[in-house]
Order: structure tokens, then sequence, then C-alpha cells
């Protein structure tokens, strides 16, 4: 039997290297994605969609489209955040851009709020005064992600 040659070792050993990095790639997505819990909304205003409002104890996001209306202008889509109880845990504002007719702008809230279950949306000509939450900047890309994932297997590998 003949012994493996150099570049058949690099192979099976790259081989499993993706095969790690695939399965922990899947096993993470799913389990940050399990922790999210759907919010209900509590407002029925059809000039803003919201197509995703998900959050888990600590964290959450909301996105969605706001539509062009001339009977609610605005400057400001103010939304508020509840607990189970009813109880408002937080607000947050998103400026609004100046839409023309039939033209829509799309927005996206990641925020910091404990126990977030239910959510009321709704268009304001200004901020009311008041503690804000804080926003969470932005989700990582997929790029961010693997580049982040080389690099802490090249820091533990050595």
């Amino acid at each position: 039997m003949e012994p493996f040659s150099t570049l058949q070792k690099m192979a099976i050993w790259i081989a499993i290297l993706v095969g790690v990095f695939l399965l922990s790639d899947f096993l993470i997505n799913v389990g940050i994605n399990s922790t999210y819990k759907n919010m209900e909304r509590k407002d029925d205003n059809e000039n803003i969609v919201v197509y995703q409002a998900d959050a888990t104890y600590v964290n959450g996001r909301i996105r969605g489209l706001i539509k062009e209306n001339e009977k609610e202008k605005g400057n400001y889509l103010k939304i508020e955040l509840y607990s189970k109880r009813n109880v408002m845990v937080g607000k947050c504002y998103i400026e609004i851009k100046d839409l023309k007719q039939e033209e829509t702008q799309a927005f996206e809230l990641l925020f910091r709020a404990k126990d977030a279950t239910s959510y009321k949306a709704e268009i304001v000509k200004e901020k009311e005064p008041g503690d804000e939450l804080e926003i969470i900047p932005r989700e990582l890309t997929q790029s961010q992600i693997v580049l982040s994932t080389i690099l802490t297997l090249l820091i533990f590998w050595g």
C-alpha cells in the first residue's frame, strides 16, 4: 500500500475545513434565527407595510416599507415597542425622506430592548422629547462573517 502523497493529504484537510465551515455556518444561522419570535402589530396603518418584525428577549428587528400618502404627511416614522403586559419598553424614530407620488421608502430598525413582544408604527411630524432606544447600527454581511470566521480559524490554528 502506497502512502498518501502530500497533495492528497492537503486535499483531505481542505475538504475537512470546508465541511467544518459549512456545518458551523448552518448551525449558527439555525441557532440565531430560532431565537427570534414574531412580534404582534398593534396598528392598522396601510401606508406602513412591515414584512419582518421579530425579537429575542434582548433585541429585535423590524423591516418594511413606507408608502407615500397625501393625507398623512410626516417627517418621521415612530415605532413604539411594548412588552407582553402592554407596557411601553421604548420608542424609535426613523426619518422619512420626501416621497413623491407612488414612491416608497424602505426602512430597517435593529433595536436593543428587553422583552419586546409587540409594536405600533405611525407617521409623525416631529420627534417627541424623551429617551429613544439604542439602535444597533446594522447586521454583519455574509462577507464580513466569512472573513471573521477565517481570521478566527487562523488565530486558533497557530
